[in-house]
C-alpha cells in the first residue's frame, strides 16, 4: 500500500456527532476531503441545506443529516435505531458531541452534573457499543473520541466536564483492549485550547486568555482546522496498529 492509499477513505462512511460546527464540522469536512461519505448529527442539525451538507457535497461526497438529543436516552436510542437501519455499514465513528457547563464545584447543581455526564460520557458509550458491535461483526472499523486536556487535568469550575473527559480517556483504552484483536481501532484526540463556542468565555476573560496563551508553546489558540491531520490519520489505514492512544492536538500545552 503506497502513501496515498494509506490515507484514502474512498468508499468509507463516517458518522460524526456534534458535526454542525467547530471541531466536529472540521473533522467531517476533512473526512470528506479524504474520500468518505458523511453522516452528520447534532441536536440542531438542519435536515437539509446545512453549511456542512453544502461543503461535503461540493467535494463530491454523499451527506445525510440527523438530529438527536444526546442528553435524552430515548432520543439517543431512536437515533441509533434509525441511523443503523438507513446506513447498514458505518466504517468510522467520530464521537465528538459534547457540552460544558461552568460553575464552581461547591455550587455545581445536580442538573449540571447529570446533563454533562449524560451527553459527554453515557451517550458516547452507548453509541460506541451499538455501532462498535457491527464493526466487530465485520472485523473492521475506526472509532475516535474527542477527549480533552481535562482528560489529564482537573480544570477550574467544570467538575462535570472534567469527570466526563477523564472517563472518555479510560473508555478509549477499555474498548481498545477488548476490540483491537477484532479489527476495530479505538483512539481519541485531545484538543488543547481551541477557538470554538465552548471557549468563548475563556477568550473573553482578559486574565484567563493571557494566562492560557502564555503557557501554549505555539503561542496561539488552536483552530478546528488543526484537527484535519489527526482525524485522517486515526480514521485511515495509516493507524491500523494504533490502539488506545490519546493524541493531543494542543500547541504543546501538555509538554510544558
Amino acid at each position: 500500500m503506497n502513501l496515498n492509499e494509506l490515507f484514502d477513505l474512498s468508499g468509507k462512511v463516517a458518522l460524526v456527532t456534534g458535526a454542525q460546527r467547530g471541531i466536529g464540522k472540521a473533522m467531517a469536512i476533512a473526512l470528506a476531503e479524504a474520500g468518505a461519505d458523511i453522516i452528520g448529527v447534532s441536536a440542531s442539525m438542519p435536515l437539509q441545506g446545512s453549511e456542512l451538507e453544502k461543503e461535503v457535497t461540493a467535494l463530491g461526497r454523499k451527506f445525510k443529516a440527523y438530529q438527536a438529543d444526546f442528553s435524552n436516552r430515548q432520543s439517543l436510542y431512536a437515533f441509533i435505531q434509525k441511523v443503523k437501519a438507513e446506513n447498514p455499514v458505518i466504517d468510522i465513528l467520530i464521537n465528538n458531541a459534547g457540552s460544558i457547563l461552568r460553575k464552581p464545584a461547591a455550587e455545581h447543581p445536580d442538573a449540571y452534573w447529570d446533563q454533562i455526564i449524560e451527553i459527554n460520557q453515557n451517550a458516547q458509550f452507548v453509541l460506541s457499543r451499538e455501532i462498535g458491535k457491527e464493526m466487530i461483526g465485520r472485523g473492521s472499523g475506526k472509532i475516535i473520541f474527542t477527549a480533552s486536556l481535562l482528560t489529564f487535568q482537573g480544570g477550574i469550575n467544570v467538575p462535570g466536564y472534567a469527570a466526563s473527559k477523564g472517563a472518555i480517556g479510560s473508555l478509549t483504552k477499555a474498548l481498545a483492549n477488548e476490540w483491537a484483536g477484532k479489527g476495530v481501532n479505538v483512539n481519541a484526540i485531545a484538543p488543547g485550547y481551541i477557538a470554538t463556542d465552548n471557549t468563548t468565555a475563556l477568550r473573553a476573560d482578559p486574565d484567563r486568555n493571557t494566562a492560557i496563551l502564555s503557557r501554549i508553546p505555539a503561542g496561539r489558540w488552536g483552530t478546528p482546522e488543526d484537527f484535519t491531520g489527526a482525524t485522517i490519520f486515526l480514521a485511515s489505514a495509516a493507524s491500523d496498529y494504533v490502539h488506545g492512544t490519546i493524541l493531543t492536538v494542543d500547541g504543546g500545552w501538555m509538554g510544558r
